[in-house]
Parts: structure tokens; sequence; C-alpha cells
């Protein structure tokens, strides 16, 4: 079965590289989607994000990592992916996704969305906490992949 988990991974934390590795011993493929969301003020372009993601799953053999834009449901539709799975830190992201996975269904019947639980030790972790501790020159070690830290470091430090 292949399914598939989306995300504007601005940038990509370990949090998500978590969900993407256990998906990925779960599901014969796993699409990785990273979505170009004009509505947000990324800090990274769609092609910085999917080279980010790119690079920390290119050794897991089932991952395949695909940029797009406007719905979910097209790109579902268009790629005949029948399963999303959503990562949930909190009640306050289920709330949200419940609402997001309802909506969905309702556009797109064919369409599941399964919920999977963050790791207890990343359940506090989000792109845009790391974005503001890495611009305020904290330390982001263990919060997100080598290869993203130096990539946030070059963005807010200047190096």
């Amino acid at each position: 079965m292949e399914v598939m988990y989306s995300g504007s991974f601005d940038p990509i934390t370990c949090g998500h590289l978590d969900i993407i590795k256990r998906c990925a011993a779960k599901f014969n493929k796993v699409k990785v989607v990273v979505f170009d969301n004009h509505s947000k003020n990324h800090s990274f372009g769609v092609e910085d994000r999917y080279k980010l993601v790119e690079e920390v799953t290119n050794n897991i053999e089932n991952i395949e990592v695909d940029i797009a834009n406007g719905m979910l449901i097209d790109y579902a539709k268009k790629n005949n992916i029948q399963v999303v799975i959503r990562g949930l830190r909190a009640v306050s992201d289920y709330e949200y996704e419940i609402k997001v996975a309802s909506m969905n269904k309702f556009l797109h019947e064919g369409l599941e969305t399964l919920f999977m639980l963050a790791s207890p030790n990343y359940s506090f972790l989000s792109s845009s906490v790391v974005k503001e501790i890495a611009q305020l020159g904290g330390n982001i070690d263990g919060l997100v992949p080598e290869n993203v830290k130096k990539a946030l470091e070059k963005k807010y430090k200047g190096e």
C-alpha cells in the first residue's frame, strides 16, 4: 500500500523524520509531498524544502519525495493515493486535523486519513519553534537533521 505524508516541512524536523521512518516500516511506499502553500510565509522556498527532505530520506528505500501545490485531494486523485498520514502532537493538533480530514473525505470520498501520534520525545517539536530558536541563535541539536541545522545556521547567522 502506498501512503502520502504531506506538509510544508519548513523545515523538516526530527519529529517529521520519525514519522516518515515509522511509515516506511509499515507501508510499501511512502510519498513525502512538500506542499507549496502560497498563503504561508515560508523561511525556505519549496525547492530548498524539497532538497532538505530528499537529503534526509534518500537512504530510506521506499520513500519518494515530491513537490505539489493546490489541494491535497487533487494531488491524491492524480497520483491514485488513497491514504494520507497526518502526525499528531497534542489535542490541539487533533482538533485542527479532524476538520481537515473530514473536509478531505467530503471532497474525495475514497481518501482516508490515518493519524500517527508523535513519539513522546518529539511531541513538543514544531518547525516554527525550531525556526524561532535558530533565529535567536539557540541550540537546535537533536531537533532537526544535520543538513537542516546547517541550512538554518546559514540562513540566520549568515554563515
